[in-house]
């Protein structure tokens, strides 16, 4: 089991059992968030482009998890050589700490000159099979390579989310005056080691369209990714991202924050979840719960205000939550907790029923993989 030190929020997975179920765990629910997508469509509340953007990032996550997977492969094995382990954050998230993503990153960088210097796939296999059958050992060093080899080969592959994901923008309607774009980017939250993707729908009422202004795109994307914190309010990004390019009118903002994930047997929070999780009893890949928080900013109006002696130019209004009057605690329109959870956990939950989750939208994922909502 992983070491657990009471005073902090993170912690190794030094057991070889364990790291490799958790694991094998996350690449369960990053299987079914495709699924949860398809059925956030259907319900109405996310677009085709949406769902495809999200999609591509839940895959990157995944692709992320099977790196570092091989990274850990044989962690708590003697190797030969001290290579740490993986460090989660087994209090607020459950998901493996920022500076993780930073180490990989780096990693990336440099791994053409690793893969050189390791022989290939084929020759270490080979030279496995002749160490069990002729010298009649267990080739750990000779695993231990492969497993470093793979790690560099699914960073050399690409496409996983990185620390921070850069905007890319999707065409969605217009040619004229007028053009509309489906703005998103991600960063891995340093301050709560969750994935968070942020989606703008934006009109270009710029001479040049925003893919084509080399001098616009760049300090978009500069400007987007400078403003991609988890402490800002969408109402704050959104009215910056407003002033900052008076040619580009913000319509909609809305930011997903993909966790915490529970889990009993690797997380320590607090809470319902907590005893829902741990009175279900559930087995081994069917004990997690997956929290998926949406928030939602939407333009209502827009006011026309006077810019320097001769100019003017277009102001959006947002609109802030009109029933629950948190609108301005928010910075949001409205903003949806839903969680995803296997079937055992939810009956718990269903027969619990605890304070707080009435307006929790469960995504109920079957052992066939079928998704419910409830």
């Amino acid at each position: 089991m992983s070491d657990r030190a009471p005073k902090t929020d993170h912690v190794g997975l030094t057991d070889l059992m364990a790291s490799r179920r958790y694991f094998a765990k996350f690449e369960q629910i990053t299987s079914h968030l495709g699924r949860v997508a398809a059925v956030m469509q259907a319900e109405g509340n996310l677009t085709k482009d949406e769902v495809e953007v999200l999609v591509a990032y839940v895959q990157g996550i995944a692709y992320t998890f099977r790196a570092l997977g091989m990274k850990y492969l044989l962690v708590g094995r003697d190797t030969g050589q001290f290579f740490g382990s993986l460090q989660m954050d087994n209090r607020e998230s459950g998901f493996p700490v920022f500076n993780e993503l930073l180490v990989m990153a780096n990693d990336a960088q440099q791994a053409g000159r690793h893969l050189d210097s390791l022989p290939n796939v084929e020759h270490l296999k080979a030279q496995m099979v002749e160490q069990i059958i002729g010298a009649q050992q267990i080739p750990t060093r000779l695993q231990f390579a492969l497993s470093q080899r793979l790690y560099y080969e699914e960073l050399q592959r690409g496409h996983l989310f990185w620390a921070q994901n850069d905007p890319q923008m999707i065409w969605q309607s217009g040619l004229g005056d007028r053009r509309r774009y489906l703005l998103h980017w991600a960063v891995y939250d340093s301050q709560i080691n969750l994935p968070t993707i942020y989606l703008m729908e934006v009109e270009d009422s710029g001479r040049r369209a925003l893919p084509k202004d080399e001098g616009r795109w760049p300090e978009v994307q500069a400007h987007l990714m400078g403003q991609a914190l988890g402490g800002l309010k969408l109402l704050t990004i959104a009215r910056g991202f407003d002033e900052a390019f008076p040619e580009l009118h913000p319509k909609r903002l809305r930011r997903l924050h993909v966790g915490p994930m529970y889990s009993h047997r690797y997380t320590q929070q607090t809470g319902p979840l907590h005893d829902v999780l741990r009175d279900a009893g559930a087995p081994e890949g069917q004990d997690w719960a997956l929290a998926w928080t949406d928030e939602v900013l939407e333009s209502e109006r827009t006011e026309t205000e006077r810019d320097g002696w001769f100019g003017s130019v277009e102001r959006e209004i947002f609109a802030l939550d009109p029933f629950s009057g948190r609108g301005a605690e928010t910075g949001a329109t409205r903003q949806t907790r839903s969680i995803v959870l296997p079937e055992r956990p939810y009956q718990v939950l269903a027969e619990k029923n605890p304070p707080g989750f009435a307006s929790v939208t469960k995504y109920v994922v079957s052992a066939g993989g079928r998704v419910l909502r409830y």
